[in-house]
């Protein structure tokens, strides 16, 4: 098993969603900034760029490390680009593409459009949450994991999340995405990617661009069956990342 390994959750949840790979495989799942239980200012700079500097700035003192990122943990690859030697091994699973060809998708657009967006946090409710939770494939997600992560969402939903949500996604057009994973290849890290087939959000020939972005041995596991959150679903996704990670 590597030195450490840290897992970075995305939007809009917290780093609580790790609890079942951190039970199998041990390691640090922190709360980025704006998010769960961190510190919410008000004048804080939640744009993907800091919270990547916030990333350096925590792992600093680590001399490699094995990285796990989701969703928009994918600031993660920031810190991975600046000290590639750093990284042990690397999992990209269903995470925010650092590539060239990508859409927001319709949530992402109304939250990026000043006015709509505010509009929409401010009518949000538990069981919106759900519901797109729910949507997230066409597979049924076992109630009891639905259950469980919509109410670690909805307990740290809060105005500070919120206003985070808007700042990071508005500070994220697309072509400044591709331009952020210019980078990607000094990444010679082994590297796991991880998507689900049917993730509405981002879709699965992501999977594919990062495999071959990056400047190390990648193996490209499209979950069938699957959404944004793929171990959902299929809770062997955890078994295949634990064992990745324990190499």
């Amino acid at each position: 098993m590597a030195e450490r390994i840290v897992y970075l959750h995305g939007v809009p949840q917290s780093g609580e969603m790790w609890k079942p790979f951190v039970e199998r495989t041990g390691g640090d799942a922190p709360d980025i900034p704006g998010f769960g239980r961190s510190e919410k200012p008000a004048d804080g700079d939640y744009s993907f760029q800091a919270l990547g500097r916030w990333f350096s700035e925590y792992t600093k003192g680590l001399e490699s490390f094995s990285l796990v990122v989701h969703d928009w943990g994918v600031i993660g690859l920031l810190t991975a680009m600046e000290r590639p030697e750093a990284i042990d091994k690397l999992v990209i699973m269903s995470a925010v593409p650092f590539l060239p060809g990508y859409r927001w998708h319709p949530v992402a657009r109304v939250w990026r459009t000043r006015g709509l967006g505010e509009l929409s946090m401010g009518l949000t409710t538990k069981w919106g949450l759900r519901l797109l939770a729910t949507r997230q494939s066409e597979t049924q997600i076992p109630e009891a994991v639905l259950e469980e992560a919509v109410d670690g969402i909805w307990e740290y939903f809060d105005h500070g999340t919120q206003r985070a949500i808007l700042r990071l996604y508005r500070s994220a057009p697309e072509p400044l995405l591709a331009e952020t994973g210019r980078n990607l290849g000094a990444i010679e890290a082994a590297t796991l990617v991880v998507w689900g087939a049917k993730d509405p959000y981002l879709d699965p020939k992501f999977a594919t661009a990062y495999g071959e972005a990056v400047g190390g041995p990648a193996e490209v596991y499209v979950v069938e069956d699957a959404g944004h959150w793929p171990w959902y679903e299929k809770p062997a996704v955890i078994d295949r990342v634990a064992q990745f990670l324990a190499g």
